[in-house]
């Protein structure tokens, strides 16, 4: 795990913040309420996605660069955004 932090450094680190709040965002606009805890869970699903890939095993994605690693955020962040507003969604009638 130590690797991976070392790998990504502070720029990927950020960039996966960047990520994860752009993907936020447009959940929060899509869904059109709970724009910070959209925000929130997509930072936070942004960054975890590449730390749990590699406790999984999967310690290529590191080897991989930098547009590897944004690419397995974004998914990481849209999958957890789609799970979350699916959960969201159920307490609301339409």
């Amino acid at each position: 795990m130590e690797g991976l932090l070392d790998a990504i450094g502070l720029l990927a680190l950020l960039i996966l913040i960047a990520i994860g709040l752009g993907a936020g965002y447009l959940a929060g606009r899509i869904a059109g309420r709970n724009m910070p805890l959209y925000i929130i869970v997509g930072v936070v699903a942004a960054v975890a996605t590449p730390f749990l890939l590699a406790a999984l095993g999967l310690g290529v994605l590191a080897a991989g660069g930098l547009l590897l690693l944004a690419l397995v955020a974004a998914v990481g962040a849209l999958i957890v955004l789609a799970i979350v507003r699916a959960i969201l969604g159920r307490g609301e009638k339409h």
